[in-house]
């Protein structure tokens, strides 16, 4: 039986969403503010954390970003009342893998945490035949989720390590930002096709010597990226 932590300050939608997650087949527990969400993190070891945006003594945000500092990257669906492009981007930017807006319906919220749990048991089961991906420079462990360059050690977020796994895995194939939305968050932005700009943006700060003139991602315009190393 899969372990949900949900985190909110109000009683009622804790209660709507512990009632939901029960009724299939989830383990609930919940906190009601974020340093009592940190703490249930890490005495519980729950599989995927719904945590609200808006919190007493930590906000949302804060406790995302405490847990990934801790090296804690434990799934989370944030929830908030801000229907706001940036708090969904910085939301996802620190850690979150997932982003939904009140007032939302149980059953999605059911439906997005089994959409994260499926993808996090595909990529656990996955065999590689290859455990390393190399590309130029770069070298992508994926044994044990490391990136460097040159044989120096680059840190990555867990998005921008997706990120860069899957592109990766396409090497020389132009992907769509649709497709990249797809493959990496597994589910539907509505559009919101800057989500995979701000990440790639990120990720060439990380692996390029010169972000502005990449040598590795390379944007194709009207459609999206390709990975193809270049040696200009």
């Amino acid at each position: 039986m899969h372990k949900i932590l949900v985190v909110d300050d109000e009683a009622s939608i804790v209660t709507l969403l512990k009632f939901n997650l029960e009724q299939n087949g989830f383990e609930v527990i919940t906190a009601s503010d974020g340093l009592e969400a940190i703490e249930q993190v890490k005495k519980e070891s729950p599989d995927v954390i719904v945590l609200d945006l808006m919190l007493p003594k930590m906000d949302g945000m804060d406790v995302a970003r405490t847990l990934r500092l801790d090296k804690i990257h434990t799934p989370i669906l944030m929830l908030t009342a801000k229907d706001d492009e940036l708090d969904k981007i910085l939301g996802l930017e620190i850690g979150a893998d997932d982003y939904m807006t009140k007032p939302f319906s149980p059953r999605e919220v059911v439906a997005r945490v089994r959409a994260i749990l499926r993808r996090i048991n595909l990529e656990s089961h996955t065999e590689e035949v290859d455990n390393t991906i190399q590309i130029g420079e770069l070298m992508i462990d994926l044994n044990n989720y490391s990136v460097y360059k040159n044989d120096k050690k680059i840190e990555l977020t867990k998005k921008e390590y997706e990120l860069l796994v899957y592109l990766g895995k396409n090497n020389q194939r132009v992907l769509s930002r649709d497709q990249l939305l797809n493959g990496i968050w597994n589910f539907d932005f509505d559009g919101d096709t800057r989500i995979v700009d701000v990440h790639i943006g990120k990720l060439r700060e990380k692996i390029e010597d010169h972000p502005k003139s990449p040598k590795y991602i390379h944007t194709v315009r009207g459609f999206g990226y390709k990975m193809e190393y270049s040696n200009e």
